[in-house]
């Protein structure tokens, strides 16, 4: 047994330790500004990956070619991405101003630029954890386009095998294919990638666009095709960071701005020394859990509970959804788009303008003002530092006055991994591990484990991970988060970072209450710990509704005194 624990620690030391040299050589290289990620400069980038094996990246060390954590990438990244050579991240650099239409990838948003044939630009307006997130999902898709040369080049000459040249003549084609015609092209496909035609069959349909129902082969021969080329034209494909972006990067310039611009509509509307609670969520369950009810309430009165939000929640609800939006805003809401870059759009409500008697809501007590609420989309990574930090921050007038933000709270309601239970399942933080520092952050969370129970979700409280990259975990370093002392009951990507920001602010700067009230909660979207259950297996679908709402209403009724 004891040699079991001993190596079972020496698996995760060895991936602890992946994860710090993936870290150290990605800054070696931002601050040296490119690289080939298939050369020399690439060989560690590769090698820890290789080594760590993220759950979420499946059979990376094997021959076979990944699918489903392909499929993970190719949907965080732009459309077109496999056919360029050199891959360009840049700042925002006035782009948006231009004739270059904006790409943004179906699951991931940024905004990107295809320069010509063989360049795409890639925006990084969210900090470190963005440049991560790529760098790491562009090795592994190299990795992989690799797997496809190795198994269609026949010698160094660039003779290639009879299913490449037939793959070819397909992608080359410009009419939709036939049943018959794209099921040949399957056999090739899967002769290729190293897979069984069902489970090539099985994904298809899940790499297709409206614009290209045959992106699957598409994507394939783009990337076997440049890998080909690095071999027999020493081609290489090359990753560069703009200078810009260099010289920017750490400065909080997006949010900077974006927080100047929510605390410019609380000045001009009068509310800005109001009490503020500020909601990191999504920007739909703070609106439906508060206004669905007046809304929409007769229509559900005798339907099961949740069911307003799970039919909110379900695509082809644009009606109900712009119903609830419109009144929201003709009572109190204010929306703000991001124009800012950091791609975190804001909801700002005025609660003296909700008629609480209508809601869910309808023991609302407040003490003093009805409060002010700030509902922030989801930040990324380390974005979540840069953008409560400098919310947090006094407001300057323009005739120089300084005012202190009356903050109350902050809640923080996300999806994460969870290393004990199952997707849909609730998360009750008591403190967030930094990974790869020193850092923790023990807090007194004012949501508890008891305030849950009897929902028929299962229900769990303890220390979590927030995680430098969800892509880059393995079962053995979570494991020992988990089974350790450290007790790790889920992993996300933001809590340590909005943590040290609102001790910043009110323990140190002093600009915020130095009592302010923090709430956090996450539902489950993956288990990395179970095969098949990693994000790269595939959404919740409306098994998230119920979690994501209890966990808003919670918050909610703390905020409004629900007694």
């Amino acid at each position: 047994m004891k040699d079991i624990k001993n190596i079972s620690r020496s698996r995760a030391q060895e991936s602890s330790g992946a994860i710090e040299r993936l870290y150290i050589t990605m800054r070696h290289l931002f601050n040296r500004g490119f690289y080939k990620p298939m050369g020399v400069s690439g060989d560690t980038l590769r090698e820890a990956l290789l080594q760590l094996r993220p759950e979420i990246y499946g059979s990376i060390a094997e021959e076979k070619v990944e699918l489903n954590g392909l499929l993970y990438v190719i949907e965080r990244l732009p459309i077109g991405i496999e056919e360029c050579r050199y891959i360009n991240l840049t700042s925002d650099e006035g782009y948006s101003k231009s004739h270059f239409r904006a790409i943004v990838p179906p699951k991931r948003r940024r905004n990107c630029y295809r320069i010509d044939d063989e360049q795409m630009n890639v925006e990084i307006t969210r900090g470190r954890s963005d440049i991560y997130d790529i760098l790491t999902h562009l090795t592994f898709i190299f990795i992989e386009s690799h797997k496809i040369k190795d198994r269609v080049l026949i010698d160094d000459e660039g003779t290639v095998s009879r299913d490449w040249q037939k793959l070819e003549q397909v992608v080359k084609q410009t009419k939709k294919l036939t049943l018959i015609e794209r099921e040949k092209a399957l056999s090739h496909a899967s002769n290729v990638l190293g897979r069984t035609f069902a489970e090539v069959q099985d994904i298809y349909d899940d790499f297709a666009t409206i614009d290209v129902p045959d992106r699957f082969l598409h994507v394939i021969y783009w990337l076997g095709k440049l890998a080909i080329e690095e071999i027999v034209d020493n081609n290489k494909r090359t990753i560069t960071f703009s200078p810009i972006l260099r010289e920017r990067l750490g400065h909080h310039i997006y949010g900077d701005i974006w927080a100047t611009n929510i605390k410019d509509v609380l000045f001009e509307n009068n509310l800005i020394e109001k009490p503020i609670h500020i909601i990191s969520a999504n920007m739909h369950s703070v609106m439906n859990s508060i206004f669905a009810e007046p809304v929409l309430g007769k229509k559900y009165k005798d339907l099961a509970e949740y069911q307003v939000f799970e039919d909110l929640s379900k695509s082809g609800s644009d009606v109900l959804r712009k119903k609830v939006e419109e009144y929201a805003l003709q009572n109190g809401m204010i929306s703000l788009l991001d124009t800012s870059g950091t791609n975190i759009d804001v909801q700002i409500f005025d609660t003296s303008k909700i008629d609480f008697k209508k809601t869910v809501f309808s023991n609302s007590k407040f003490e003093k003002e009805t409060p002010i609420l700030i509902v922030m989309d989801y930040a990324f990574g380390e974005q979540a530092y840069e953008t409560i930090d400098e919310l947090l921050k006094p407001y300057k007038t323009e005739e120089g006055e300084t005012l202190l933000l009356n903050v109350e709270s902050v809640s923080i309601m996300g999806k994460a991994g969870i290393l004990q239970g199952g997707k849909g399942d609730i998360m009750i933080p008591t403190a967030h591990i930094n990974e790869g520092t020193a850092d923790n952050y023990p807090f007194d969370n004012m949501l508890t484990l008891e305030m849950f129970a009897g929902n028929g979700i299962p229900v769990f409280q303890g220390p979590m991970v927030s995680v430098l990259g969800t892509s880059l975990q393995n079962r053995d370093l979570l494991k020992f988060f988990h089974e350790s002392t450290w007790k790790a009951i889920g992993l996300e990507m933001e809590g340590a970072y909005y943590q040290k920001a609102i001790q910043s602010a009110s323990k140190i700067r002093k600009s915020i209450n130095p009592n302010v009230k923090v709430r956090y909660a996450y539902y489950a979207s993956d288990n990395p710990l179970e095969t098949g259950s990693t994000l790269a297996s595939g959404g919740l679908g409306t098994t998230g509704v119920k979690p994501t709402y209890l966990i808003t209403i919670k918050i909610l009724e703390q905020i409004f005194n629900v007694k």
